[in-house]
């Protein structure tokens, strides 16, 4: 009986979404695999020196460099309340273009690694679950399946758009106009 009722409950809240088509750059996270729509990645670079800058929040590590431009790096374990971990050969900085306050940011994503490039299709793809997730659910935009793994699709605007990061970067870009 509970399994007849879980089965209608999502098939009409499947009914109620329906998601696109969509390519996914996949990365890990402690031991999860989460997705960001390859549309917003300019790139994925190996793990580089994060120069720190004070007084930012917990889950800014800080800047890179990456020709010539500023580029604030965001640690998503600490952004998602996760266990920080130690750099490994494969941790990586995926570079995404974001849409903040109507302005387009380019901003580094720690990963402690990348998978791949996938496409998903729009019926693979439901509703992120109310309850039971490790982050907070605002933040994802969909729940993927690919083989045997459940992808955690993020909404990066909404996990970037965080008062004292937008503060941050504003910051940064003011310093980094004035040293120009």
């Amino acid at each position: 009986m509970t399994t007849e009722k879980n089965t209608s409950i999502s098939s009409k809240h499947a009914e109620a979404v329906n998601y696109r088509n969509v390519q996914l750059l996949t990365f890990l996270l402690d031991g999860e695999v989460y997705g960001a729509d390859i549309i917003q990645v300019q790139e994925v670079l190996e793990y580089r020196k994060v120069t720190p800058v004070p007084r930012m929040p917990e889950f800014l590590l800080g800047v890179i460099n990456l020709r010539g431009q500023v580029v604030a790096v965001v640690d998503l374990r600490r952004q998602f309340g996760m266990d920080v971990m130690d750099i490994t050969v494969n941790t990586c900085i995926v570079i995404v273009d974001v849409q903040l306050e109507g302005e387009s940011v380019a901003l580094g994503l720690l990963a402690d690694a990348v998978k791949e490039v996938i496409e998903l299709e729009g019926n693979n793809i439901c509703a992120p679950p109310r309850i039971g997730s490790r982050i907070n659910a605002h933040f994802i935009s969909g729940m993927g399946k690919h083989n045997d793994d459940f992808i955690i699709i993020l909404d990066l605007p909404k996990v970037l758009a965080d008062d004292d990061l937008n503060q941050a970067i504003e910051t940064m870009s003011d310093a980094g106009s004035d040293h120009s």
